[in-house]
């Protein structure tokens, strides 16, 4: 039967899929658009799948605060290349799933992608990132979130375009010296990469080992074993400037250290959290070359 571009018009933008797929789901159909619908969703059920299996290590990171400061999520949502992630549905697709998170009461990944969808109760989070997957065409994958209450307040920031972001809990006064110093703070955190707040954060477990590694360099090095401990605790404060937020220098100015920064605008951190996009995930070498030629053997 004959498919108008109309009804392949209304189709595409209902489902995302290319618009041979449309035309043919459409025929396929007998013009049916719901059951059309219907057809695409299950085929790009099955195409997902596939791409499931896929390397996603590009994508965003993103920060959602709400008006008053005291709900915020950081979330990151990975694709397959950096072309995709500046594409608008993905985008889209990134601060709704920020959206639902917000009003989320799920308390790790596996119960957030089985919850009802905020904005349609006939799908499941799950659902609506394997739709996306059909209509990109990449493999999506919502990796992580960490959702804050506070009854202090909170601020966030994004670096390069979402390569980094961080979201940090604050207490103090929400004036304009307050926002000002936890914004440059956030800054800081998304620059420095601290892995604690203070050295009572840091296991004692890892303080010792570090000093173990120390102490055996100093004596490779021929110091006086009457010094190793005096020089190992020297060592071991300069570790917690690299490691512990509040005892970094500055980055605005290195003749302060964080925590003085705080203090002048009468403000404390509480917690934090950073993501850099794609760290911790096993990026796949592959040969530009034997990828052409495994394409060309694929459509012979």
């Amino acid at each position: 039967m004959s498919v108008s571009m109309k009804d392949i018009k209304e189709l595409r933008e209902r489902t995302g899929a290319g618009v041979l797929d449309c035309k043919n789901a459409l025929t396929e159909t007998e013009g049916d658009i719901e059951a059309a619908i219907d057809l695409l969703r299950e085929k790009g059920m099955s195409e997902a799948a596939k791409k499931s299996g896929r390397v996603a290590a590009e994508g965003l990171v993103n920060v959602m605060i709400n008006d008053h400061r005291d709900k915020g999520v950081i979330v990151e949502i990975n694709s397959e290349t950096d072309f995709v992630a500046k594409n608008e549905r993905f985008q889209d697709l990134v601060n709704s799933i920020s959206e639902h998170i917000m009003l989320s009461s799920a308390d790790n990944l596996a119960e957030l992608n089985a919850e009802k969808w905020f904005k349609n109760e006939d799908k499941t989070v799950e659902t609506i990132i394997k739709e996306a997957i059909a209509g990109i065409g990449e493999n999506i994958n919502l990796r992580r979130y960490v959702k804050m209450e506070t009854e202090g307040f909170l601020y966030g920031y994004i670096h390069l375009n979402g390569k980094i972001g961080v979201l940090a809990e604050f207490e103090g006064e929400q004036d304009d010296d307050g926002l000002n110093t936890a914004k440059n703070i956030t800054m800081h955190i998304a620059a420095s990469n601290p892995d604690f707040l203070s050295r009572e954060d840091v296991d004692q477990d890892v303080i010792e080992k570090e000093k173990t590694i120390i102490k055996e360099q100093l004596k490779n090095e021929g110091k006086p074993e009457h010094i190793l401990d005096q020089i190992v605790e020297g060592k071991i404060n300069k570790y917690y400037t690299q490691i512990c937020l509040l005892e970094q220098e500055y980055i605005r100015d290195t003749d302060l250290q964080v925590k003085d920064v705080l203090e002048e605008s009468d403000i404390s951190v509480r917690r934090f959290t950073r993501y850099e996009l794609g760290e911790g995930i096993e990026k796949k070498e592959e040969d530009f070359a034997e990828e052409v030629m495994a394409e060309v053997n694929k459509n012979e």
